[in-house]
């Protein structure tokens, strides 16, 4: 279930120009800037691409992505 919230309108047309590139809706587009902030602040140490890449590395296993390690011999 949503919240009604208000938010500034720059900010709001800035989030759909930026949800149109991402396909997403401006809602969606907000929140992941959301998620992306949250994480930030308590991980000041990632920057955005690192934030970006466990996300991604979270939902691909989510989704079954992922491949038994194998240690090689060297």
């Amino acid at each position: 279930m949503g919240t009604a919230i208000n938010l500034d309108t720059n900010f709001v047309n800035d989030a759909r120009t930026h949800a149109k590139v991402e396909s997403r809706s401006a809602p969606k587009q907000i929140e992941h800037w959301a998620i992306i902030g949250r994480i930030a602040e308590e991980n000041p140490e990632l920057n955005y691409a690192q934030i970006k890449n466990i996300l991604l590395g979270l939902q691909e296993s989510k989704d079954g992505k992922t491949e038994v390690y194998k240690r090689g011999s060297l």
